[in-house]
């Protein structure tokens, strides 16, 4: 929390001054100003907030699909289709950038939401942890559901799903927040400036003002906020899903 911290009040500090952290003389809040107008975090703010609701809402949908087919249904090569998901969870994103521009470009998706959403749209972390989770929910609980005459979408959207908030709150905790933090698929896969993110406008603004401690801590002030909000509200799910087994009775 140090560094944060040291972030957030030299952020106040007078432009062109040496911050002082220790007292509140000549605190302003005109660094936020010229940071959020130089840098145009409204079209990035947009911008990222569009990917990142994209990206998780689609993985969520997958994930919740794909976690209970493997965990519920019997059928022949599951547990090496289960050892595939895993097994890209230990390969780099950038390792896979060259297939996936020319994949995109074949697709005319360069400098689109596209290139920004569909290279994420489906991760293995996602559907084991919710693969993981589904296991915990007593069986009973389907049977009962199929027995009122359910079929298996309905088992999953109004059984599992409802059950399995804590699970799904951590996917989205962890999806949105590594969506609004990436940097590399923004640099790679677009040049527009009508498609910039939060993180390369951040990037683009650090670059001008590397001498100006006290607005580009502001600027760092600017992108950093919505998250820490986003997981200070679901935080109390996010460490239930975590932290507990997930067993209903």
């Amino acid at each position: 929390m140090l560094p944060l911290g040291v972030v957030f009040l030299t952020s106040f500090a007078p432009p062109g001054s040496t911050p002082d952290l220790l007292t509140r003389s000549g605190w302003t809040l005109v660094n936020y100003q010229q940071a959020w107008q130089r840098a145009n975090f409204l079209l990035a703010f947009a911008n990222s907030t569009l990917v990142a609701l994209a990206v998780t809402g689609i993985q969520i949908v997958t994930s919740a699909l794909a976690g209970y087919a493997l965990a519920r249904l019997k059928f022949r090569g599951r547990q090496a289709l289960l050892l595939v998901v895993l097994a890209t969870l230990v390969i780099p994103f950038q390792l896979l950038v060259i297939p996936i521009f020319l994949v995109l470009k074949w697709g005319h998706l360069i400098n689109t939401y596209g290139a920004l959403i569909l290279p994420t749209a489906v991760n293995g972390f996602g559907i084991f942890l919710l693969r993981q989770y589904f296991q915990t929910i007593p069986i009973e609980l389907e049977e009962a559901a199929a027995i009122d005459g359910a079929n298996r979408l309905q088992i999953l959207w109004r059984v599992m799903l409802p059950l399995s908030r804590p699970a799904l709150v951590t996917l989205f905790l962890f999806t949105f927040i590594g969506e609004w933090n990436d940097l590399f698929k923004p640099l790679v896969f677009t040049t527009r400036p009508e498609l910039r993110t939060v993180q390369l406008a951040l990037a683009e603004f650090q670059e001008q003002f590397t001498n100006n401690w006290s607005l580009m801590m502001a600027a760092v002030a600017i992108a950093t906020l919505p998250v820490i909000l986003i997981f200070l509200i679901g935080q109390k799910q996010f460490i239930q899903g975590i932290a507990t087994t997930g067993i209903k009775n």
